[in-house]
């Protein structure tokens, strides 16, 4: 083992530079050399490759976004696009790849790994927290901070007018951004993906509510929960609640970015630092993650297919709490 290859790849999620940095200054202490690639899988393809030291990445672990850049690529879904990535990962005699991203990525990497025997090493790194295998993934708590601070700020201009706010967060087919944001700031409803609420399960819980309480009310949306997403609930419920000044607010991408917080940028390090040594030790087509504050390595297979639960004693928590 004398090379590794780098790449951040899928949707971005803060904490991703803290891992780019960990895994470049744990390979350096062990003597090996990091070759990153510019913009995921598509860098790959394109050779857009450069060697990484522990200098060039100073200064980065406060950092949003990626400085590796990230891209979907539909190349890399074809046999004869991993093929291509094969042979330029080879050309630069690198000896095992390090995928910092999501499931899409994951299922990419066990395929360039099984079909062109590349060691690959997963780091979980998705807002979603939608990953098996870890308990938390990078980027997860960032986006929660953000979420609650934002609907922090709306709560106090919907108790100066009494309004109903619908706020939606993201989370297509998982709900634990939603779940746990709507119970850290009060929500009056959650409506998530596993709890798929019907329109008229939602007016009437609304309505008993209202009539309970005179003041302001927010109601957190997964935007994949059944309802179809905050506009779509609004324009279903506004006959129903046409007396009452009822806003929309859709928090989207404000979520993935941001300055990680300093449990992101922990967990980042850990697993960048968990991502090499499991390199060093010959491992492949595995996912480093924490479990019960111990690291852990799972299939990248499993990672990438099996969708994490939410914690139903948690949902059942925020239905009292309500």
């Amino acid at each position: 083992m004398k090379t590794i290859g780098l790449i951040t790849s899928g949707g971005d999620s803060p904490g991703m530079n803290a891992a780019v940095r960990s895994v470049v200054r744990s390979s350096s202490y062990n003597g090996l050399i990091v070759k990153a690639a510019s913009r995921g899988y598509q860098g790959v393809l394109d050779n857009d490759i450069r060697e990484l030291d522990s200098d060039s990445v100073s200064g980065i672990i406060q950092r949003g976004g990626t400085i590796l850049k990230t891209a979907r690529c539909k190349e890399f879904h074809t046999a004869e696009g991993r093929e291509k990535a094969a042979t330029v990962l080879k050309s630069h005699e690198i000896d095992a790849l390090i995928v910092i991203g999501g499931d899409g990525s994951f299922r990419g990497a066990d395929l360039l790994s099984n079909e062109h025997q590349m060691p690959v090493i997963g780091i979980p790194a998705t807002i979603d927290n939608d990953l098996a295998g870890t308990d938390e993934t990078i980027g997860y708590d960032t986006a929660l901070n953000t979420a609650m601070v934002a609907i922090d700020k709306i709560r106090d201009t919907a108790d100066a007018h009494d309004r109903l706010f619908l706020v939606e967060v993201m989370g297509r087919d998982v709900g634990f951004i939603a779940l746990e944001t709507g119970i850290s700031i009060g929500a009056e409803l959650i409506l998530l993906p596993e709890a798929q609420t019907k329109t008229e399960e939602v007016i009437s819980s609304l309505k008993s509510i209202l009539k309970e309480q005179i003041r302001s009310s927010i109601v957190v949306v997964a935007e994949g929960n059944g309802t179809g997403g905050a506009w779509n609930l609004a324009d279903q419920i506004k006959d129903d609640f046409s007396k009452y000044d009822m806003k929309v607010c859709i928090l989207g991408h404000i979520q993935r970015g941001g300055t990680p917080t300093a449990r992101d940028r922990v967990l980042a390090s850990q697993l960048g630092h968990a991502a090499v040594k499991a390199a060093i030790e010959g491992h492949t087509s595995v996912m480093v993650g924490v479990v019960n504050n111990q690291i852990k390595l799972s299939p990248l297979k499993m990672a990438s297919s099996k969708k994490k639960d939410i914690d139903y004693d948690t949902l059942e928590l925020s239905k009292i709490l309500q």
